[in-house]
């Protein structure tokens, strides 16, 4: 059976991504999950690395890419590797998704991380969608890793692009576009799709946490993508 790898969101754990992993286990040979390092702040393209390490090297996989994860999801398909089947992209950008914000990354070392109340991150995160659950997880991923590792991921964010990546993906794309996302907007998922024809779009009613708010639903629609690669 295929395989389906997930690289996470911006707290690089994986502890968030449990109920979507759970939901997607009979779907899949096996799923899982990287996680980055908690203390250390690394850039884009040594985190691709880990993320590269991490991928199966004898069996056909999937590999799904998560909001911040999403730029090295896109590098990684454009120069795939072998066994790499299908590309999924969550609630993700090819390029800095707030280009007004760029010219401030570097202020992104003084975010005052620890002190931003859970409600706010929620409110943008989470939305209607959050429970005392949803929110304690959320808290608890955030808390685990180092202020300066997340004010470094927030600053490559803002920096990013692999938009010259998009005419190289071949294997099947799948973008599963949150319907209520308060932190990306929806053209950020649109460039990706201009740029990449044969993508298909599957929006899903939730928040920017799409996997985490809707973990069955959007474990439905990441198994039928899988199984039209045959």
């Amino acid at each position: 059976m295929i395989e389906l790898v997930v690289l996470p969101g911006l707290d690089g754990t994986a502890t968030l991504l449990s109920e979507f992993k759970s939901a997607s286990m009979a779907s899949f040979g096996s799923v899982t999950t990287v996680s980055y390092l908690l203390d250390k702040a690394l850039n884009y393209a040594e985190l691709e690395s880990i993320a590269s390490n991490a991928l199966p090297k004898d069996k056909p996989f999937v590999l799904l890419g998560e909001s911040f994860s999403g730029p090295i999801a896109l590098s990684i398909a454009a120069n795939p590797p072998p066994g790499l089947v299908g590309l999924i992209l969550s609630a993700t950008f090819a390029k800095n998704p707030v280009a007004l914000l760029k010219p401030f990354a570097s202020l992104t070392r003084f975010a005052p991380v620890r002190a931003l109340p859970v409600s706010i991150l929620s409110w943008f995160l989470l939305g209607s969608w959050a429970t005392p659950q949803l929110k304690a997880a959320l808290r608890a991923a955030l808390y685990s890793v180092a202020p300066s590792v997340l004010r470094t991921r927030a600053a490559e964010s803002l920096r990013v692009d692999v938009t010259s990546c998009l005419s190289n993906i071949s294997v099947p794309v799948l973008y599963l576009r949150a319907a209520n996302d308060r932190l990306i907007f929806s053209d950020s998922g649109d460039k990706i799709l201009s740029a990449v024809p044969h993508a298909k779009l599957v929006s899903i009613p939730g928040p920017h946490l799409l996997l985490q708010a809707a973990p069955v639903t959007c474990a439905k629609a990441v198994a039928a993508f899988a199984n039209n690669l045959g």
